[in-house]
């Protein structure tokens, strides 16, 4: 395939430029635009393909998506060619981390058998296991009932507010359900499943559904007050 040095062509086009800048006052007006459209649009050929070049990727060459350098216009994770938009790193309230640190001491050689107990440590070399463990928490209240002896009334303790029925389920267990089905959009019956799996008590589906119309009732007074104010906002709302 004939190839062309793009230096070569360009001073070949500014040399005919200059001479026609010299000889362009002999000749007519008519002649004379018609030249410079003429150079003009030479120019924008050369400009478009001469300069322009397209990276090579996986649809428009032979090379496999792996052999090809990482789209930067495309969302990426730092340090990685993976691409996506970048998660929130942040934890949830209720997650507790428990760190620990074992030294594994060495007492002996083990080439010469030689006692080691009393030589200090050259440098340590530290792995790594993570593990999950989820925590079933059961929370009993149990309230006095007493009757008193001057008026034969009865007396009971007062509950906490968040318990008003015989059995509740905490926010940890509510918001890991509507993460679930509305987040990550798994079907009820797996939600359930799994739930028992953890708990070993299984939920009804009009129970995990009721988590979420509670959500949406706890967030109808903020909703309500953020339309308000998108609606009196100058930029145009297209969410």
């Amino acid at each position: 395939m004939a190839t062309l040095d793009k230096t070569s062509v360009r001073d070949e086009v500014e040399k005919n430029r200059a001479s026609f800048d010299k000889s362009s006052k002999t000749m007519s007006a008519e002649h004379a635009v018609l030249f410079n459209s003429m150079f003009m649009l030479i120019e924008l050929i050369l400009s478009v393909f001469l300069e322009k070049k397209t990276k090579k990727n996986g649809k428009n060459s032979s090379l496999p998506s792996s052999q090809t350098n990482k789209d930067d216009s495309s969302l990426s994770h730092p340090g990685t060619n993976g691409k996506g938009k970048n998660e929130n790193k942040t934890f949830v309230s209720n997650t507790k981390v428990t760190e620990s640190i074992t030294v594994s001491h060495v007492d002996k050689c083990e080439l010469c058998g030689e006692p080691l107990e009393n030589v200090p440590s050259h440098k340590c070399e530290r792995r790594t296991k993570v593990d999950i463990v989820f925590d079933k928490i059961i929370e009993h209240v149990d309230a006095e009932v007493k009757i008193c002896p001057t008026c034969d009334s009865t007396a009971k303790g007062k509950f906490p507010a968040d318990m008003p029925g015989p059995l509740q389920y905490g926010n940890g267990l509510k918001a890991f359900v509507i993460n679930l089905l509305v987040c990550q959009m798994v079907a009820l019956g797996r939600v359930q499943k799994l739930v028992k799996s953890m708990m070993g008590v299984l939920l009804s589906e009009a129970t995990l559904l009721k988590f979420i119309l509670r959500l949406h009732e706890a967030l109808a007074d903020w909703e309500a007050s953020a339309i308000e104010q998108l609606l009196v906002c100058k930029a145009i709302n297209a969410d």
